[in-house]
């Protein structure tokens, strides 16, 4: 009984100040908005970071030991890599040579920033191709293509695309033709095309055209293991059997890219703010509502109504407010989400939606905490101006 004059209560006072009540609900809203924003802002730019590294089917990856595990930096030739083979746990490793080229295609407006990423065919770094096949051979003039340049450039199996690279001193053509489309693998917030490691090499910028003479060097190996139980125990065993060469998972490879973890922890200190901000306009509006109302509690109380009933109806405001806020926050960032250019790098996880929605949920009552306790504490006979 006492539940329902509570809701009695609530949903008649927000109906008769439906305008005052909705505006707050609107404010909620865009707070809403700006967090789920955020959370698929900082989890596209980690994306663009991490995605390739992440999906690496090894589960060491290798980097020089002077590089401070930086992908660019690391150099590592291929004298190493029968060495890395022969170490006890080690079911098979694949080199990566990493390069940042120009591309062009057909109908293209403008050349297309990507990551040209070297792999050997059918070794660990190859990604899997789910339209078209996989490279065929070290030195096929062929790619894949990961799925986010096939979106943004409309590209797909048996086109061909032209990588500009510079050698010594001049622009060089290559032409390759697209073999596969791979998922997302974006390395360094750009789409990737993987070719073969010696085709790699050979079309790779260089400084001086070396006609390929010198030692095939690349940035990082990865590793296969026979018990992927055991990464802690093989790292350390390459580390020792092989020298200058230093073995991380995936997770510490991708966090250690560069402004990786700086890009992070600024996007969720943003988020932190958001939530914060929200807590107190939530808080500063039933506050001022409170204040507003303590003669009608007070008579309330003088009609017989109790301490639990008030604070049910309280409650029950705040909560309804804050749910019609953050639904239609949550419809407004779906409907943004549906029309947003695919250049912006914005990705909406579930996991990560739930999370901030669930979050914006808490922080109605959070935020109103301040006035229930409030009305629990007026007097009617003082509220009424009675009291001697």
């Amino acid at each position: 009984m006492n539940n329902s004059v509570a809701l009695f209560l609530a949903l008649k006072e927000i109906w008769r100040n439906r305008g005052r009540f909705f505006l707050v609900s609107l404010v909620i809203a865009l707070i809403t908005l700006l967090v789920i924003f955020l959370a698929g802002l900082g989890e596209g730019l980690g994306a663009g970071n991490k995605e390739f590294l992440s999906k690496l089917d090894g589960e060491l990856v290798l980097f020089q030991e002077q590089a401070n595990l930086s992908v660019g930096a690391s150099q590592l030739g291929r004298a190493r890599l029968n060495a890395i083979r022969r170490v006890p746990g080690v079911a098979d490793v694949g080199a990566i040579g990493f390069s940042a080229v120009f591309v062009d295609y057909t109908g293209a407006a403008a050349t297309q920033s990507v990551s040209m990423l070297g792999v050997e065919p059918g070794r660990p770094g190859e990604p899997p191709a789910f339209a078209g096949r996989r490279l065929s051979s070290l030195r096929a003039n062929e790619t894949i293509i990961d799925r986010t340049l096939a979106v943004r450039t409309g590209l797909g199996v048996g086109d061909t695309l032209v990588v500009e690279s510079t050698q010594g001193a001049v622009d060089e053509l290559y032409a390759l033709e697209i073999v596969g489309v791979s998922d997302g693998r974006q390395y360094f917030i750009q789409p990737s095309i993987f070719v073969p490691l010696l085709t790699w090499d050979r079309i790779r910028p260089k400084p001086v055209v070396d006609n390929g003479r010198g030692e095939l060097t690349f940035n990082i190996v990865n590793v296969k293991l026979e018990d992927p139980a055991r990464q802690a125990e093989v790292a350390a065993a390459l580390a020792a059997q092989v020298s200058g060469v230093v073995a991380v998972d995936r997770q510490t490879a991708y966090e250690a890219a560069p402004g990786y973890s700086a890009q992070q922890s600024t996007i969720n200190t943003q988020r932190g703010f958001t939530l914060l901000i929200g807590i107190l306009v939530v808080g500063g509006f039933f506050q001022i509502q409170t204040l507003q109302k303590v003669g009608q509690v007070g008579m309330l109380k003088a009609l017989g109504a109790s301490n639990p009933v008030v604070a049910v109806a309280a409650t029950l405001q705040i909560v309804t407010t804050n749910l019609i806020g953050v639904t239609i926050g949550s419809a407004a960032t779906l409907l943004l989400a549906l029309v947003l250019p695919a250049g912006i790098p914005i990705t909406f996880v579930g996991q990560q939606v739930a999370l901030a929605v669930i979050t914006l949920l808490l922080i109605g009552p959070l935020g109103g905490l301040v006035s229930v306790r409030y009305l629990l504490r007026v007097e009617p006979l003082r509220a009424l101006g009675l009291a001697g």
